[in-house]
């Protein structure tokens, strides 16, 4: 019996991990390709800075208060800002794409990963 059981939570455990990768490998991310920037780079392009930072006042207080790092991202003469937020076990990413005028036009949130809080 308690072979039965030990193999009971082994087969839990593995479905349970298992599951966990198969659905990271479905979400593929969208920044991929794209090349890291420096932060002097881009932080410094003032519509950029004044966007995002716009963007991240205009979060709940809740969302604010766990931002995490700021990411800066470049292709082919279009940019990305990949904001990361960690909230109650969860990472969080709101990316933001820039086209070539530095405007905005699109955002993009996801569940990027899980963590054990």
């Amino acid at each position: 019996m308690k072979t039965q059981i030990k193999l009971f939570f082994l087969l839990t455990a593995f479905t349970l991990v298992s599951g966990c990768v198969t659905w990271y490998m479905n979400h593929p991310d969208p920044l991929a390709g794209w090349r890291f920037s420096s932060l002097n780079n881009l932080d410094s392009n003032k519509a950029i800075s004044d966007d995002y930072h716009a963007y991240i006042s205009e979060l709940t207080p809740k969302e604010m208060k766990y931002v995490g790092g700021i990411f800066f991202f470049e292709d082919g003469g279009q940019h990305a800002v990949r904001i990361t937020i960690l909230l109650k076990g969860t990472e969080w990413a709101h990316i933001l794409i820039y086209d070539k005028e530095n405007k905005r036009i699109r955002i993009i949130k996801y569940v990027a990963g899980h963590y054990m809080s």
